[in-house]
């Protein structure tokens, strides 16, 4: 009911909401200049860079440092007067990362900073979807208690597979799994909060773009290969990972290499992932499958035929799907995972070399193939991360 003489959009509760808008957007440009700072900044900076009054900037740092998603540290002593505080990323938030591998199954916690707080990796065979879901729950549920106070903030889970917006498993190959509700299965881990479900590929990606969260790493855009048993990838750009219309943008292990050879468990021939996967290396090198990363680089060197040649199907298989995702997207940048990251310089070179003879506009600007940062769990590090993001962007929902 309105009362004699107002009118139905009382003035005040625009106001209201303008005032609630501008400190979100002001929590979040701080927590965001304190996430990409090289040096810890002050409340001072802080006002200075994002033109707030002192005032203001303190105000709202300590907010953010009462709910921990900043620290207050100690910097050192100027010319004059006593040392400013300085502000980092908080150590007291924390984000869950899980993943699922062919043969291992992966826990970790991350702190805004970036550091690992916990970890958890433990073997697993090929099994129903449940009971392995079951198993990584329980190495989950064993790192949270681990967590000694920190603040849990959510739950991110990589899978090797398409993963629809509802956390869905729709397709893992080479798990054999097939529409699983992942994130209701693992919802007892996230308690009360929603547990987020993504490729295994992308989440790898993600932490080559960021390499700690709000953070971009040196590289903004590029195509990223994941390499295990199966050969997942990714496409970043401008430090995001491209989803796709039903979250299936990236797929390179099965972009067609050749369509007359061997069948591949998605379902066609011929697939990048049966020449460059973990599987496949070992069966052409004749090393086990947990030596190729350390030992076909050094195989090749010292002339073994079998490691030159599955150097040799490394390197014309990838600059044959790499050149055709390339020329598509029009990103000249690769980022190689997985065992891929260990081929030897020589052999990066001469990808490069046949991606560049391949592709149409490397003569304006030559592709660029590099390693990524060899980061063992880089899927569940990227979950993490994945986890922790709303904090950076949303703080004021934590505050």
């Amino acid at each position: 009911m309105v009362e004699p003489g107002a009118t139905p959009w009382s003035a005040p509760a625009p106001v209201a909401v303008r005032q609630s808008s501008l400190r979100e957007r002001n929590l979040a440009a701080i927590v965001a200049a304190v996430c990409r700072a090289e040096v810890p900044p002050s409340r001072a900076d802080l006002a200075a860079e994002l033109s707030m009054t002192r005032a203001t900037a303190g105000r709202l740092v300590d907010e953010l440092v009462a709910a921990r998603v900043v620290d207050e540290v100690d910097r050192s002593q100027g010319a004059r007067g006593r040392p400013a505080k300085g502000l980092l990323p908080g150590t007291g938030i924390v984000g869950l990362g899980l993943a699922v591998e062919t043969d291992r199954l992966l826990v970790r916690a991350v702190d805004l900073r970036g550091r690992v707080v916990g970890e958890r990796v433990v073997s697993s065979s090929a099994g129903d979807a449940e009971s392995v879901l079951d198993a990584l729950a329980h190495q989950a549920r064993e790192v949270r208690r681990g967590l000694q106070g920190r603040r849990l903030v959510g739950v991110g889970v990589a899978l090797p597979g398409i993963v629809d917006d509802d956390g869905r498993l729709l397709r893992a190959p080479n798990l054999r799994w097939n529409d699983v509700d992942v994130a209701g299965i693992l919802a007892s881990v996230g308690g009360r909060h929603r547990v987020l479900v993504a490729n295994e590929a992308d989440m790898a990606a993600l932490v080559e773009a960021e390499p700690r969260p709000g953070r971009l790493g040196p590289w903004t855009d590029f195509v990223h290969v994941s390499a295990a048993v199966g050969v997942g990838g990714a496409i970043v750009s401008g430090g995001r990972v491209v989803a796709g219309e039903h979250g299936a943008a990236g797929e390179l292990g099965h972009v067609c290499v050749d369509p007359s050879g061997p069948a591949c468990g998605c379902g066609s021939t011929g697939c990048l992932e049966q020449y460059v996967g973990l599987r496949a290396v070992a069966e052409v090198s004749g090393l086990p499958r947990d030596r190729v990363a350390t030992g076909l680089a050094a195989g090749a060197a010292a002339g073994d035929p079998r490691c030159v040649a599955a150097v040799e199907q490394v390197t014309h298989a990838l600059s044959v799907a790499l050149a055709s995702v390339v020329n598509v997207v029009g990103i000249s940048a690769v980022v190689l995972g997985g065992h891929l990251a260990a081929l030897d310089p020589a052999t990066i070179e001469a990808i490069r070399a046949r991606l560049d003879a391949r592709v149409i506009g490397s003569r304006w600007k030559p592709v660029q193939v590099t390693v990524a940062r060899g980061d063992h769990a880089a899927a569940a590090t990227g979950a993490a991360h994945r986890a922790l993001a709303d904090v950076v962007a949303r703080p004021a929902t934590w505050v």
